[in-house]
């Protein structure tokens, strides 16, 4: 029997009761495990996809490759970037990765109150910041940023932090809490938060090119289910559903 993702919950108006069974009524159950920050689209996206029905467990996509890596088999993977699936592909695990969805990186602070307002303002004294971990994707879009800037900018911001976050999920519920002053997460982010954060865009100059790919994972005994759900996030409604909710075509 496929090991299943230990991380992440099953989305109760699309799984099966318990989340329990292969498959129900000749429609199969599909595992899809895919990065935090595609919640709100993959819901939506699943909740009318007719081939199967959908489970979905969100995590940090390095910690969906890892899993992946140490023998757990979902059907579908789906990543903040590109490197993760690729490398996952190399070593056989998944099939080939396509793009299906772009982002951008955004300083996210509070819609009312914000002590941030601009890039330069993170490196005022008293402001807090939380950031991802270096593995995470969007941590590591982060540093590209920071790389980018003045050594001395650049030291005054990474003083400022006060948490590392394994997901993006981490950093938006630490600004909802009022827990630090800006973070760093993708516009589909803000967009989801229901106007409880501002995003604050970033210089052209310093944005980093995010790229969302996804993927089969080999071994799965529904390939004509999962390569459907693939189809379905690069159809023209899949599409819809994700630039609705602010990412960007691929």
């Amino acid at each position: 029997m496929r090991r299943r993702l230990l991380i992440g919950a099953c989305a109760a108006a699309l799984a099966l009761p318990g989340c329990g069974g292969s498959s129900s009524g000749g429609r199969p159950s599909l595992d899809v495990a895919a990065a935090a920050s595609l919640q709100r689209a993959f819901a939506q996206i699943a909740s009318g996809f007719r081939p199967a029905r959908v489970r979905l467990s969100f995590a940090g996509s390095d910690q969906l490759a890892a899993q992946i890596e140490a023998g757990a088999r979902p059907d579908v993977y789906a990543a903040a970037n590109e490197a993760l699936p690729r490398a996952l592909f190399a070593k056989g695990l998944v099939e080939r990765p396509v793009v299906f969805a772009r982002n951008r990186l955004v300083l996210a602070v509070p819609a009312r109150g914000a002590r941030v307002h601009s890039l330069a303002g993170l490196g005022r004294p008293g402001v807090t910041l939380a950031i991802g971990s270096p593995s995470v994707p969007v941590g590591a879009y982060t540093r590209a940023v920071l790389a980018r800037l003045p050594a001395a900018q650049r030291r005054a911001i990474l003083a400022r932090v006060r948490t590392e976050e394994p997901d993006v999920s981490g950093i938006v519920g630490k600004l909802a809490a009022g827990a630090v002053d800006a973070g760093f997460v993708y516009a589909s982010d803000v967009r989801a938060a229901d106007l409880r954060l501002r995003a604050i865009a970033l210089p052209a100059r310093l944005e980093p090119v995010v790229r969302y790919d996804v993927a089969v994972v080999r071994g799965t005994p529904h390939p004509g289910a999962a390569r459907a759900f693939v189809a379905a996030l690069r159809s023209p409604a899949g599409r819809r559903v994700l630039v609705g909710d602010g990412f960007l075509a691929p």
